[in-house]
């Protein structure tokens, strides 16, 4: 799918931000924008379960827009979920009400990974679905604003096929990385490799941005971290632009996102392969200044603690001007430190939003006017 072939673009903030180019205000997205907080989402959760929202093209397309018609957003992000890649290597995922993901059978020994894993599955037939709602979401967009594709990255993917179900702990899935080390390797290359094809079908579809998700590094040693996530996040990134320079499709902004991995930070941004790092609550002031001052042709974005949204409109205000202060309004994605709670104020979040862009603007006037 050529560029050519979608509407021309209305607001590319948020492109601008990732090359460092001006910008009149920060550009702003929310992880988990499209979904569970939402009336509109409810309405058609009521109707059809989650993973037939995913496969369905019509209705993630849909769901996709639905918080761009109510937010004065910067971003959409492609309704879909990081379990579809366990499914689409033939693993069973369902979606339990109350509880999220479930797998009846998880792997349980390194021997699994030879009759509940099909190595033989392509990206491109088993999520053609997600693709397809890609080019229907870009087009239906109209030029909007950009669409992010997105992926689970491999050491979450691998945490979830083990535990079978959310952990706090993932002593298990910690297991094989102390016990089975060769073939924790093995299964976390093979996700890698599905994911840099995940990845490159996503954007020749239409994304604009691709945002890797590794959500579990909570529960990893700095170690652990360094031989079982980074390596592989690194192979993703590079991996998605030499596939994409072969197939003659221009590259996007890649996006990581490891959460609770403070210590992994400066070798993420060092590494020189993401555009993009992107920050849970957690991190300090003192961490973000660092990364500025090492790393000056990175992005930042990041990273409101999603409980602050269930303060006053006033707090509120006093919350985004603080973060915008930290962060400064170049090479800068304003969002949550992660995805938004499903009880949160719709009202609250547009003024968040709106807060972002009132305040950035502010700002960057009034160094306009100093200078």
């Amino acid at each position: 799918m050529s560029s050519n072939d979608f509407p021309p673009l209305k607001n590319d903030l948020i492109l601008r931000a990732c090359r460092g180019e001006p910008i009149e205000r920060v550009p702003i997205w929310i992880m988990r924008q499209a979904g569970r907080y939402l009336p509109e989402y409810k309405a058609i959760s009521a109707q059809h379960p989650f993973f037939e929202v995913c496969r369905t093209p019509t209705l993630a397309c849909e769901v996709t827009l639905q918080p761009v018609r109510r937010y004065d957003l910067d971003a959409a992000i492609i309704f879909s979920d990081i379990l579809v890649i366990p499914q689409a290597l033939g693993m069973d995922v369902e979606m339990v009400p109350n509880e999220g993901p479930c797998f009846p059978q998880p792997l349980k020994v390194p021997e699994d990974l030879n009759t509940k894993i099909d190595r033989t599955r392509k990206a491109s037939i088993e999520l053609k679905y997600v693709y397809e709602a890609i080019t229907l979401t870009r087009r239906t967009l109209d030029g909007q604003c950009p669409l992010i594709g997105f992926s689970g990255a491999p050491w979450t993917l691998m945490s979830y096929m083990i535990e079978g179900k959310a952990s706090t702990t993932m002593s298990k899935a910690k297991r094989w990385l102390y016990s089975y080390e060769n073939e924790s390797h093995d299964l976390l290359n093979l996700l890698a490799n599905f994911i840099i094809d995940h990845l490159v079908e996503q954007i020749s579809a239409g994304a604009q941005l691709v945002q890797l998700f590794e959500s579990h590094c909570a529960c990893l040693t700095p170690d652990l971290f360094n031989r079982f996530s980074l390596p592989y996040l690194c192979q993703i990134a590079k991996g998605v632009r030499d596939e994409l320079s072969k197939r003659q499709i221009s590259s996007v902004p890649i996006i990581v996102f490891a959460k609770d991995a403070h210590f992994g930070l400066q070798d993420l941004a060092k590494s020189g392969l993401f555009d993009v790092i992107s920050l849970d609550w957690t991190i300090t002031s003192t961490n973000i200044d660092l990364l500025r001052k090492e790393n000056s042709t990175l992005t930042l974005q990041g990273n409101l603690d999603p409980c602050a949204l269930y303060a006053s409109k006033e707090n509120l205000e006093k919350f985004v001007r603080r973060m915008l202060e930290i962060f400064g309004t170049k090479r800068y994605i304003a969002n949550l430190g992660h995805g938004i709670y499903p009880d949160i104020s719709v009202d609250n979040v547009k003024w968040f939003i709106d807060a972002v862009h009132l305040i950035s603007k502010e700002m960057n006037d009034n160094n306009t006017n100093k200078s």
